[in-house]
């Protein structure tokens, strides 16, 4: 580390201790204070069960021992039913303790981020005006963009009640208005933070569109303005360098809840909410421009809006808006010496950004699930008897590309038919309400071959759509080890299908290509999944340039490491110089929504990071590679973690465990998402079915986060063994992409806790698999600090440390809690069910205090 870098961490910790650990201590404190559901003294108890927690476990106690001694020396309460009454009061208290620490640390990051080494789009400047660059980084400012996917997957929960609390606690704390900090603190002990019912796609989507308005309208517009007065080009419009995404609603992968009602109505809600905040802006620069010949056209305009508003049949085009405020513009520079001009730019800016959609809506399904689609309506016009294999490929081609069944919603029986059918029918109504950005992207799970995206493309074809005139990308997402080795075949196929090809051009030549590593890491291990994705973005590069096709990749990234996420700046500024770079897309996942971009200064500091990390790629010659030697080695690494990782999938109590000594089936109990936990109907529980999601999450509740290193000890001491460490070493320190990888890794170890669990070492049915579990996680912890000379984990990361550590702490009682009650289910308790409904409550505050979820 440099010394300006290691000053920068001394003072940005010092800020940290002062404005986030000094401040959570006061208010915690008052917080604790608040008498809660007529039980004295709850809050008061909790720092000494926190105290018996840690003092018990580093004894190698078990949780129930550790509980029993809690209430037998501390409470006079004897009755296991009183004991289990007051667990539950000990969990709402710990999860609003989260909400507190949430509110303290965000109210602190306007002040952190003066200690920051990150670059700023500000900094990017200086750095272009001293290297006198502009010509160049102006042109790529011009056509480059980051698209910010927001998904509805079930790692967040916060309603926007809660959203509410966080976001006035934040501004509050930062005043130091104690009385009024006092005040909302008494509000949120009163606040439900759970979901009464199982929230509905459409109930995701207005929590999410809720963020959208109160937010990102207000932030992106910013970070625009500031890009165009600053880059050196007064004919900069590039209002596509900040795209936002959005999947709720249109996201039915595994998710039978989302229909094509529910995502006609989600459209109408993202494009209806669009026309509050242009309303609202408007409204509020009228109250300036009082100037007697600008009414009329003012009024027009908001009369317009306002209907817009209320009724989804009453659609206002972006174009005419812009008409509207070009035509009023120029009467303010022709008669009114431009007053107040900014303001009305700003909001023309915004109309030209988020026109009448204000989020691109995607759709995306399994791949299985377009397979029999296809198969019901063959079956229905003769072509095959009974299943799709009856064709050779070239004949189910024909179908798809050349022939044109008819299709009638009301011939098929099963409803994911019928609403298939139903979906791409509307999407033309969508986009003539909400413009062809409102919703022109198809993603295709669990791509592995062609037809992938022909079933997609015919179905299009069979729906109504003319094969020239198909105003969708349809998106292969290539996320197991299978789909990935076949991607380069699948892409070179379709472009060499001629109607595919024209179908192109019509797309500018340009195809998105989706790579997920949830389901990719659930599948390959960590380490070969994350370097599989790579070497795949490599390889579509090439085969997309050679046949004139701009490839941009959309990663599926979600909250934590082993799903992708981490530090999303370090993973994009690592991609190397064959990767092409010219947009970058990802999706933003669960509570990472609210915790990285949730106040307007996060959001900017956020989209800044994703834009200077795909630019600074391409500046100042700097191009990452990799040599054929760091290849070989990271592929010899990737090979043995994965071979670990592979023996403990295959090994018989592999699922057994997840299901019985973790929190996986509680998933589905929890009112946090509409989905389901799994794929499919099956009884037995199989790994393919299980989503990434809870499979993750289940790891990180238990505090093992297997998912998130697994196999790099065995591998990294392999190496060490044959007197080859030193080649990972410098492996570390020379590959920006290996170091992010590492770096990710430590924090996901960081987060583990064996103590917690070191009970089952002793369970005669799982104990020779936890011993498993718990020698690779040391190993892994060992040999991460050899190769990085470090002396702790996120030893270059003080305060993401620091937080973590602050967040695991108020957790630990609520972790302990639902240890005890997992054994109690598994003992069979006479008060079971009232054990799984504590599992079920205590999932909600680890997800939060976790905020990436491992």
């Amino acid at each position: 580390m440099s010394q300006h870098t290691d000053t920068q961490q001394v003072q940005r910790l010092e800020e940290f201790k002062k404005s986030v650990v000094n401040k959570f201590t006061i208010y915690n404190s008052l917080f604790l204070s608040l008498p809660y559901r007529n039980i004295e003294n709850v809050g008061i108890l909790i720092p000494i069960l926190f105290d018996q927690c840690v003092k018990g476990l580093n004894a190698g106690k078990k949780p129930q021992e550790i509980l029993d001694n809690f209430f037998d020396n501390f409470t006079d309460i004897d009755s296991e039913r009183r004991r289990l009454d007051f667990m539950f009061n000990i969990i709402q208290y710990v999860e609003r303790q989260v909400v507190l620490y949430d509110s303290v640390e965000d109210s602190a990051f306007p002040k952190l981020q003066k200690y920051t080494s990150s670059l700023s789009i500000k900094d990017y400047f200086k750095l272009v005006d001293q290297d006198k660059n502009w010509d160049k980084i102006s042109k790529k400012l011009s056509t480059f963009s980051a698209r910010i996917v927001l998904t509805a997957h079930p790692t967040q929960f916060y309603t926007p009640a809660v959203l509410d609390i966080i976001s006035d606690l934040g501004q509050l704390i930062q005043e130091n208005k104690v009385n009024d900090i006092d005040i909302t603190l008494q509000q949120l002990g009163l606040t439900s933070l759970v979901n009464a019912k199982k929230p509905t796609p459409l109930d995701e989507a207005k929590n999410i569109i809720h963020i959208l308005r109160h937010t990102y309208y207000d932030a992106v517009g910013e970070l625009f303005s500031y890009v165009k007065r600053n880059v050196r080009n007064k004919d900069f419009s590039n209002y596509d360098i900040i795209k936002l995404g959005f999947w709720p609603g249109g996201d039915r992968d595994g998710n039978p809840f989302v229909t094509a009602k529910i995502t006609n109505q989600v459209a109408d809600e993202l494009r209806t909410t669009l026309m509050k905040c242009y309303y609202n802006e408007l409204k509020s620069i009228r109250k300036k421009l009082t100037f007697k010949s600008l009414q009329n056209e003012l009024g027009t305009l908001s009369d317009s809006l306002y209907q817009a508003m209320f009724n989804v049949d009453f659609v206002i085009g972006h174009e005419e808006i812009l008409g509207k405020l070009n035509e009023i513009r120029e009467t303010l520079l022709e008669d009114y010496h431009g007053l107040y001009l900014v303001e009305l730019d700003n909001l023309i800016y915004k109309v030209r950004i988020f026109k009448s959609h204000f989020a691109s809506l995607d759709i995306r399904q399994d791949h299985s699930k377009h397979y029999l689609v296809v198969e019901t309506i063959l079956k229905e016009e003769g072509a095959i008897k009974e299943s799709l294999d009856e064709l050779s490929e070239k004949q189910l081609i024909d179908w798809l590309l050349k022939k044109n069944p008819k299709i009638a919603t009301q011939k098929y029986q099963e409803d994911i038919v019928k609403d298939t059918i139903a979906n791409i029918k509307q999407l033309k109504s969508i986009q003539s309400k909400n413009g062809e950005e409102g919703c022109n992207r198809y993603i295709i799970s669990n791509s592995e071959d062609i037809f992938s995206v022909l079933f997609v493309f015919g179905l299009f074809r069979w729906c109504g759509w003319d094969a020239k005139e198909i105003t969708f990308d349809i998106i292969p997402l290539f996320e197991t080890m299978k789909g990935m080795e076949a991607s380069e075949s699948v892409m070179q196929t379709l472009f060499d299908t001629k109607m595919y090809r024209d179908h192109l051009t019509k797309r500018k030549d340009t195809h998105t290509i989706m790579l997920g590593f949830s389901d990719g890491t659930k599948d390959g291990g960590y380490l070969k999944a994350n370097w599989s994705i790579l070497k795949t973005k490599e390889t579509l590069s090439k085969v997309c340039k050679k046949n004139g096709i701009k490839a941009l990749f959309f990663d599926g990234r979600g909250g934590p490491p082993a799903r992708g996420g981490g530090k999303t700046h370090r993973f994009y500024a690592a991609q190397t110089k064959d990767v092409a770079n010219h947009e970058i897309q990802l999706t933003i996942q669960g509570q990472t929504i609210t915790s990285t971009y949730g106040t307007k200064d996060q959001f900017i500091h956020n989209a800044e990071q994703l834009l200077t990390a795909g630019l600074s790629n391409n500046l100042f010659g700097k191009e990452i590679g990799i040599s054929s030697e760091q290849r070989k080695l990271i592929e010899e690494l990737s090979e043995l973690s994965f071979a670990k990782y592979e023996a403990l999938k295959q090994h018989d109590k592999f699922i057994s465990y997840l299901e019985n000594r973790s929190t996986l089936k509680y998933y589905s109990n929890a009112n946090i998402g509409s989905r389901p936990g799994k794929r499919g109907n099956k009884k037995q529980l199989t790994l393919s079915d299980l989503r990434a999601i809870s499979f993750v999450g289940s790891w990180s509740q238990l505090k093992q986060n297997v998912p998130g290193y697994f196999g790099l000890g065995t591998a990294i001491q392999k190496f060490k063994d044959e007197g080859r460490l030193n080649e990972v070493k410098k492996l570390y320190k020379e590959v920006p992409f290996f170091r992010a990888l590492m770096h990710n890794s430590m924090m996901s170890l960081a987060k583990t806790n064996f103590n917690l669990t070191s009970y089952m070492k002793e369970d005669a049915e799982y104990g020779e698999f936890w011993n498993i579990l718990y020698s690779e996680y040391e190993l892994s912890q060992k040999m991460l600090l050899q190769i990085s000379g470090s002396k702790i984990l996120m030893e270059d990361e003080a305060i993401s440390r620091e937080s973590v550590n602050i967040r695991e702490n108020i957790v630990l009682p609520l972790l302990v809690i639902q240890q005890n009650a997992l054994f109690h289910i598994s003992q069979d308790s006479e008060f079971k069910e009232l054990y799984e409904k504590i599992v079920t409550r205590s999932l909600y505050g680890n997800i939060n205090a976790s905020r990436n979820s491992a």
